[in-house]
């Protein structure tokens, strides 16, 4: 092994003569050593001499070592650097100057479930469906330098950056330096848990950083979170993540780092770490991030990584922590008690929304009474709803004609397919599939739940997804495979799948008596993200669980019961010490045998044609692959006058409900645009993100977005002239009459996923602006990124309104717009100077092929 002394180092000892940096938090030394390292000069300076309290407004370069992309958002990166080549003099100039790898784990979807074959066909389908994208990447795979490929099947990309990619302390070039990154989906943040900072963007930004283009960033306020205590039995880190998110919600730190700290940390594993982190998107912050300690070294050699260089780099750059040192400066603080953390469920439509399992049938029912006329058991529950019809001793659906046709005969009167009912129980999603304990855990209540015999309720889709193919073999060891299989959670893929919307199609019947009655069902998954539309579009509900709850929720059936009271919850929870027990079947071979072979890929993989040649061969018939416009686009910047609006949006507006990931509706732009050309099977809106054509058209087109200026509607529509239609026909009419258009947002606009087409889709269908109450960081920074100028203000519009921004200058903080003939002051969010040189140039791609020509 190399010992530190074969390798440079910029120390960070040399500046504290000068300046007080041994007291900064860990990931502003990061971002410190980052900026000496690369010759930021300003930087180090803003960075040394960092004011805790001070509102973020010093500008600093950060160059991340290297990339890291999942497919959804690294198709269309790559079609864009395929674009760039084609608009360059020169196309060996358009290649990534710092290693970028893309991890396939975002197209599999749950066609087959609870069956043995479910994996092998299901992969099957994939290939059906996404060979032309496989085709392309592979192109980009030869075609980029540095540009390397995980195929599909393999693992999510944040659980294989966790357990493989990351390397903690980076070696290039003679010098050895802290590992950093930027990944194209959000929850680039899980390695945080390791010690390495990282975070999400757009794709588009992502592009720049691998064009070797500085990030621009304000130099950040860090907020502590102080951890004490251990968890108590019964209690598990999804718990814990889910009341962390709650609490830093709550506490605002959007665009802040999130640093943990204090006498926890020595009880917390690596895999619990990494779960908190993962969740950063959830909780508002740029990171979320945990110092590298002697956790950090025993997750490292476990999963077959040097500790050696790791160990003596931190100690030497004064960045390990050791149990007694003294706490980092920070921003503001706020502390857990491990030990007060409880079982808990998040849902039913956001991350942040936890509930505590003892009040999940009361906060289930109370969900389901503002969505329809339902009658509750007694009358604790009809305090709820005042206006619901007095109790009955059981549920009588007013529309209840017969039983739930197919599934009927196997279920109690009056326990079937209702409202309320689980019709999806997924254990998928990098967030907790990485983490050992909570999926022995989930494999020990199966084997409980076996022996006691229950069995998983006939209507509700179960699936096992994990991260990485070490979880299926400690589970194959600890023999949990087998008793998960007869409660339905057969392995159905490597890959996010029902986290992503990539749920799959439900059973006919199921499909059937939830349209035809208009049911509020649920789903229950072990992931990050339960926005409303995501997962699957006839389920209402959605709530985030640990992978041990999931299994419970299936059994049950329902989210309207007490898993305390009214299901035998604790007969068949595993205790900590079965889980403890466990552990044993998970060893270090598994990871380095596993990940030895990370990047061959099956004889699907292996045997797909290749395309050659510097400049991608575009096919016009491709429903998949399409060049893009974008650098035949003029840019935006300039007053605009006579400006519509071509959608009023209310609060936490998130990226799914601009720019959708799952099913395309047949009747939908997007879905006509496909049937037009003999396309059959849509597949989703992700994997269509190569293709502009689709994006736009679905723009919008969440099924659950509800824009204001169609009162009474929801889904993609909008009013102009009186006509309701969708918001693409509107915008298409707009852009033939020369009319520009804008949107309006409440708070918290954008939240959610990194998703670049949530500002690409607004771009071509004519979005000038948009002015929000709040954003989140990624959007913001996304439509700047595309050239969409980010106003700041809380304005009253309808239809009718008509709205002029006059022309801005460099730097300017504020604007007068004009709404109607009335003034209306707004902040203007473009933040950094680097930032108004996208904005004028149309946007950060266009920016950057002008410096490389």
């Amino acid at each position: 092994m190399a010992s530190l002394g074969d390798y440079r180092i910029f120390r960070l000892d040399e500046l504290q003569a000068k300046y007080d940096v041994a007291r900064l938090p860990y990931s502003l030394k990061v971002l410190l050593e980052n900026a000496l390292r690369n010759g930021h000069d300003e930087s180090v300076e803003a960075i040394a001499t960092w004011d805790a309290k001070a509102e973020p407004s010093k500008e600093i370069a950060y160059e991340p070592a290297r990339v890291l992309m999942q497919d959804f958002t690294g198709v269309p990166a790559i079609v864009d650097l395929a674009a760039m080549r084609d608009a360059a003099d020169d196309p060996s100039k358009i290649n990534p100057l710092v290693p970028a790898e893309l991890v396939i784990d975002h197209s599999i979807q749950v066609d087959e479930f609870a069956t043995k074959l479910a994996f092998v066909h299901n992969a099957e389908r994939e290939f059906e469906r996404n060979g032309e994208r496989y085709a392309f990447l592979r192109w980009g795979q030869t075609a980029f330098d540095d540009f390397a490929v995980v195929p599909p099947n393999t693992g999510i990309c944040h659980q294989v950056n966790l357990e493989y990619l990351a390397r903690v302390v980076y070696t290039r070039d003679g010098q050895a330096f802290p590992d950093t990154l930027v990944g194209t989906d959000s929850h680039t943040t899980m390695v945080n848990g390791l010690g390495v900072l990282g975070w999400g963007v757009g794709g588009i930004e992502a592009e720049a950083a691998m064009l070797g283009q500085p990030i621009s960033m304000l130099l950040p306020q860090v907020v502590g979170f102080r951890l004490t205590g251990e968890l108590p039995e019964g209690s598990t880190a999804t718990d814990l993540v889910l009341t962390v998110t709650q609490m830093l919600r709550a506490k605002g730190v959007v665009g802040k780092f999130v640093e943990f700290f204090g006498p926890g940390l020595p009880t917390l594993p690596l895999a619990d770490r990494a779960t908190i982190g993962n969740m950063a998107p959830e909780y508002g912050a740029t990171c979320g991030i945990f110092p590298v300690d002697d956790q950090t070294l025993r997750y490292l050699e476990f999963t077959g990584r040097d500790t050696e260089l790791v160990e003596a780099y931190m100690r030497e750059q004064g960045m390990f922590h050791d149990e007694g040192a003294d706490d980092a400066t920070y921003s503001d603080t706020l502390e857990l008690d491990l030990g007060d953390v409880e079982p808990s469920l998040a849902g039913p439509k956001r991350p942040q929304d936890r509930v505590p399992l003892r009040e999940a049938k009361a906060s289930a029912l109370e969900a389901l009474g503002e969505m329809v006329e339902y009658k509750g058991q007694d009358e604790a529950v009809s305090e709820s709803f005042p206006a619901s019809d007095p109790p009955t001793n059981g549920r009588e659906d007013v529309s209840r004609e017969s039983e739930v046709v197919a599934v009927a005969d196997k279920t109690p009167q009056g326990e079937g397919l209702d409202h309320g009912a689980v019709v999806i129980a997924a254990i998928t999603s990098c967030t907790n599939t990485s983490n050992p304990s909570v999926m022995l855990a989930a494999g020990l209540l199966a084997k409980k739940a076996v022996e006691m015999g229950l069995e998983s309720k006939p209507w509700v889709k179960t699936s096992l997804a994990p991260g990485s193919k070490v979880v299926t073999e400690y589970l194959e060891r600890a023999g949990l495979l087998e008793p998960l299989s007869k409660l339905g959670f057969d392995l159905v893929g490597y890959g996010c799948t029902t986290c992503i919307g990539n749920s799959g199609p439900l059973p006919e019947e199921i499909s059937k008596e939830i349209l035809d009655r208009d049911l509020a069902v649920c789903s229950v998954l072990s992931g990050n993200r339960n926005f409303e539309g995501r997962i699957h579009p006839e389920v209402r509900l959605n709530y985030l669980a640990s992978p041990p709850l999931v299994v419970a929720y299936a059994l049950a059936g329902r989210m309207d019961i007490d898993l305390y009271d009214d299901f035998p919850l604790r007969e068949i929870w595993p205790s900590q010490a079965e889980v403890t027990a466990a552990m044993q079947y998970v060893e270090r071979e598994m990871f380095t045998r596993s990940y030895g072979e990370v990047f061959e890929g099956d004889e699907n993989w292996n045997s797909i044609q290749v395309p050659e040649g510097d400049r991608y061969e575009w096919d016009d018939e491709s429903t998949y692959v399409k060049r893009p416009p974008y650098f035949e686009m003029e840019p935006y910047a300039g007053a605009v006058e006579g400006a519509r609006v071509l959608a009023k949006l209310g609060d936490s507006v998130t990226t799914d409900h601009i720019s959708p990931a799952g099913a395309i509706k047949k009747d939908s732009p997007a879905g006509r645009y496909l049937t037009e050309r003999g396309v059959e099977d849509f597949n989703s809106y992700g994997s269509r993100r190569g293709n502009h054509e689709v994006m736009m058209r679905g723009t919008f087109a969440n099924v659950r977005l509800r824009n204001l200026l169609a009162p009474g509607t929801e889904g993609g529509v909008t009013i102009k002239d009186g006509r309701e239609l969708p918001i693409f026909d509107a915008a298409m009419e707009y852009a033939d009459e020369g009319v520009p258009l804008c949107v309006i947002a409440g708070k918290e606009y954008g939240s959610g996923s990194s998703r670049d087409w949530a500002a690409k889709g607004p771009r071509l269908l004519g979005v000038r602006f948009v002015i929000a109450e709040s954003y989140e960081r990624i959007h913001r920074s996304n439509l700047v990124g595309m050239g969409i100028l980010p106003l700041q203000a809380a304005v009253e519009v309808d239809g009718d309104t008509v709205i002029g921004v006059p022309e801005i200058e460099d730097g300017q903080k504020t604007v007068t717009i004009d709404i109607d003939g009335s003034s209306v002051e707004a902040t203007v969010r473009i933040d950094t100077p680097n930032e108004w040189q996208y904005y004028r140039a149309g946007g950060i791609l266009p920016f950057v092929l002008n410096r490389l020509r």
